[in-house]
């Protein structure tokens, strides 16, 4: 006779079944596990074997063969402990196979018997839901897996009360769903930032259209602080969005102890991160930053100096909206619909154009520094911007900026007007401005005479490339959407192109490009 148990494993955000077969059989005691497990997964048996000490229980002197099929898929991760001391203890005739079989199980023994949190609860919840099953898993992850849906679930603290909760002895309760705080949460807040009207003005402009965004300027200028603050402008989540960013830090074991992310994702990896923190990968293939950003915001601050391969691994992903890490046994699709805002000095000293302080290779030196940003990450870019040094006695003397409380209803009403405007072409699936494919842009773009001409002039004079065209497009609607209007006029436009620049390190300031 062969128990056999459901469990799961993750390949990116997909959950694949996974049955434990524990069979008992003539030969030398031991426990064996195959079926692709990895060091994680091998090392189970002494966990199990010390947990079942811990509670009395004595494993008969036979052979214990562990196999987890599919064959072909590599095990990895320590949520196998607990399906396969159930499977164990089922095989022992304690409890009843046919009732384990209703249930999906998944979670970490400790030598003591207690049951320890383990990554991808929800995503497993979300699973067991679809199959009609129910969820065993540690107590620690009961509030994480409630947010489900409708599916009954275990969360044990340890396994002797599992196994007491099914001989009746005692009662494990449903989970339910934790009450989220009223109090909202607080974020930096805009009004702080005095001065800088411009980069306030497209920090406010990338909010509505969900575009990437360049800040250039010295050490001190305010870019840090102008970033932190575009995810307080930001739309708030939509309960699909707050399930689905859940389900990915679920998977890096990211989450907060009522189990549902209630913001979107503000990550500033350190510009020393590699390819596999920036993209995802490493030996289990975790979700990097870019995915760990989704629906949210990912900021890379002193853009320059992160590693070159890193960074134009980031170009792919900017496009599609999702990252595949290519391995040799396994392609790995995570989703990366991020919104980028970057922020560099102009050169290596940080003061290029201030005559009084730039050092003396002034103007090479700018452009040694800033060419470590290729050409095409560059035109990834919707708005680049100017961020200028704020003298300390402007500063003394400027009123408060406007409160970010006033800035998000713009950017909402924004939103609202383009939600429906991509609703009535039906391009539901389409979030922003930022993400309209160029046959959608023709078609939501009305340009007045005067945009046109003034476009073509731009187009001539600055040998625009057919993404820069589109891209001034998608910023222009977005302008003109801040101010309801389905027009894009002149002045629309004018900002919109204001925006691009031909050479970040160049005389001046904004120029079209």
């Amino acid at each position: 006779m062969v128990a056999k148990i459901h469990t799961v494993s993750f390949a990116g955000i997909d959950v694949l079944p996974v049955d434990v077969q524990v069979q008992f059989t003539h030969g030398l005691p031991g426990i064996t596990i195959v079926g692709l497990p990895d060091k994680t997964v091998a090392e189970s048996k002494e966990r199990i074997r010390s947990s079942f000490q811990s509670i009395g229980l004595d494993l008969p002197a036979k052979r214990v063969v562990v196999n987890l099929a599919p064959a072909d898929i590599q095990k990895e991760g320590s949520h196998y402990d607990l399906p396969i001391a159930i499977g164990m203890v089922t095989q022992m005739g304690i409890l009843d196979g046919i009732e384990m079989a209703e249930y999906v199980i998944l979670g970490e023994l400790g030598l003591d018997g207690s049951i320890a949190r383990v990554a991808g609860s929800l995503p497993a919840a979300i699973h067991a839901a679809s199959q009609d099953l129910g969820l065993i898993c540690p107590a620690l992850c009961g509030s994480e897996a409630a947010w489900a849906g409708d599916l009954k679930i275990l969360a044990a603290p340890n396994l002797i009360s599992l196994v007491n909760h099914f001989k009746g002895i005692q009662t494990l309760s449903q989970p339910e769903i934790p009450e989220l705080s009223a109090t909202p949460i607080k974020q930096p807040n805009l009004k702080d930032v005095k001065g800088q009207m411009l980069a306030k003005r497209a920090l406010e402009v990338a909010a509505a259209g969900g575009h990437n965004l360049l800040m250039v300027g010295p050490p001190g200028s305010g870019k840090s602080m102008l970033s932190v603050r575009l995810p307080g402008i930001l739309p708030p989540l939509t309960p699909q969005e707050a399930l689905e960013i859940t389900m990915i830090h679920s998977l890096n074991g990211e989450l907060p102890e009522e189990g549902l992310l209630r913001q979107r994702p503000y990550r500033e990896p350190h510009h020393s991160a590699s390819l596999a923190a920036l993209v995802g990968g490493g030996i289990r293939c975790k979700p990097g930053e870019v995915s760990l950003a989704h629906k949210g915001v990912l900021f890379l601050d002193e853009l320059p100096e992160f590693n070159r391969n890193a960074l134009e691994a980031l170009r792919q992903p900017l496009e599609t909206g999702k990252i595949t890490v290519a391995r040799a046994n396994s392609h790995i699709t995570y989703p990366a619909q991020v919104q980028l805002v970057a922020a560099m000095n102009p050169c290596r000293c940080g003061f290029f154009g201030d005559k009084e302080r730039e050092c003396a290779r002034a103007p090479r030196c700018a452009g040694d520094y800033q060419s470590r940003i290729s050409g095409p990450l560059m035109d990834r870019f919707d708005i680049v911007i100017d961020v200028p040094e704020v003298k300390a006695t402007d500063l003394l003397r400027a009123p408060d900026g406007e409160d970010s409380s006033v800035v998000v209803q713009r950017v909402a009403a924004a939103r609202i007007y383009q939600y429906a405007r991509l609703e009535a072409l039906g391009k539901r699936e389409v979030q922003s401005n930022a993400t309209v494919d160029s046959e959608t842009l023709e078609e939501i773009i009305d340009l007045s005479q005067a945009s046109i001409n003034l476009l073509s002039k731009v187009m001539e004079k600055f040998k625009l490339s057919g993404r820069g065209y589109h891209r001034i497009l998608r910023v222009a609607r977005t302008i003109a959407d801040l101010e309801q209007s389905a027009t894009i006029e002149t002045q629309h436009l004018s900002e919109a192109v204001g925006y691009r620049r031909i050479s970040v390190y160049g005389e001046g300031s904004n120029k079209a490009g």
